[in-house]
């Protein structure tokens, strides 16, 4: 396949980073164009185009884990408390987070106006949006930049909407957390491809 960087390769050096921090080599501004062409170029059912992206940097990075911590602190018990301090610690230690909401009034819509496929408009969003977050995390890891997916919706979905203005309408559905690269993930292990794959002729 010669010596460029293939679609394929793309895919496998994106992994989970854990460990990130705030040295990222682009400018904010090529970073957030990079997380604007990926959503834009993710398929989504009818083309609804209903994958909706906030993006936070500097103070408004660190308030969103400050609200993801004083949540989790009302609900978890004090002595494990610690230990999840520190993980939300290591996320607000990167340089931005991304969140992905779907719009549900899309959804509505196409339910009303293609009633025939009305209980299958829920589930094609849920693929929209895993479509989106891998091509904004794999187009991140192109550039260098480690991420890690999240999931602390719906318990922060109130105040997080609240702090930032977000549309009643939209749905939280991830939060992809990101910097620069300070540790490699880990060896990543496979399950045997004879239960994963079946083939026919």
């Amino acid at each position: 396949m010669g010596q460029k960087m293939t679609f394929l390769h793309q895919i496998e050096k994106r992994r989970t980073i854990y460990t990130i921090g705030k040295s990222v080599t682009l400018s904010q501004q090529e970073i957030e164009d990079v997380i604007e062409k990926a959503v834009e170029f993710s398929p989504s059912s009818f083309n609804s185009q209903s994958s909706r992206v906030v993006k936070l940097f500097g103070a408004s990075h660190l308030k969103f884990w400050n609200i993801v911590v004083e949540t989790l602190r009302k609900i978890v018990p004090t002595e494990a408390f610690p230990a999840t301090e520190a993980k939300i610690q290591s996320f607000a230690a990167g340089y931005g987070t991304v969140l992905f909401y779907e719009d549900q009034n899309v959804i509505k819509s196409l339910q009303e106006n293609f009633a025939a496929y009305a209980d299958n408009f829920p589930v094609w969003s849920e693929h929209s949006t895993a479509i989106a977050q891998f091509a904004v995390w794999t187009a991140l890891s192109e550039q260098n930049i480690g991420a890690s997916l999240q999931h602390y919706n719906p318990i922060i979905d109130d105040e997080v909407a609240q702090t930032f203005d977000i549309p009643s309408n939209w749905k939280l559905r991830a939060q992809l957390v990101f910097g620069s690269i300070e540790a490699p993930a880990g060896e990543k292990q496979f399950i045997e491809k004879a239960n994963r794959f079946k083939t026919f002729n």
